[in-house]
């Protein structure tokens, strides 16, 4: 038993290295698309947890935000995490889907004033628009 208990301590501790060294990589990335593409499912897991708390968010929304983190959080995947490039595209689908989902019913200052990465991120999700031009017109 202690021999099991050994490997599992071993195992866990390459684990929590390997996440470590991944967060202090990506800080040293120069700005650029992959940058954002590491930002991203942490910055809507964040905005979705600080649009939970907001009384002026609708319940209907803050459903679909809790969604939202207990599919990243989660587990279990549709698609495996191991699978390159396609592992973790399940989450970034469902996560834009009820994020979108979520924004047609809040205010926008509160989702803006709740995104904590670049807001061309936030604009390209919600509104499919690029770069940190002008809103378009509405009809």
């Amino acid at each position: 038993m202690t021999e099991l208990l050994w490997i599992a301590g071993i195992t866990f501790a390459v684990w929590a290295l390997s996440c470590v060294a991944m967060v202090l990589f990506a800080r040293r990335l120069p700005p650029g698309l992959l940058r954002d593409l590491l930002e991203f499912l942490p910055a809507c897991v964040t905005t979705a947890r600080a649009l939970r708390g907001n009384p002026e968010v609708p319940r209907r929304a803050k459903v679909a935000l809790l969604i939202a983190v207990l599919w990243v959080l989660s587990p279990i995947d549709l698609l495996p995490e191991f699978l390159p490039v396609i592992g973790p595209l399940d989450d970034v689908v469902a996560v834009v889907l009820l994020m979108r989902f979520a924004a047609r019913s809040v205010p926008r200052p509160l989702i803006d004033a709740a995104w904590p990465a670049n807001p061309r991120l936030l604009r390209r999700m919600l509104d499919g628009r690029q770069g940190d031009g002008p809103a378009p017109a509405e009809d």
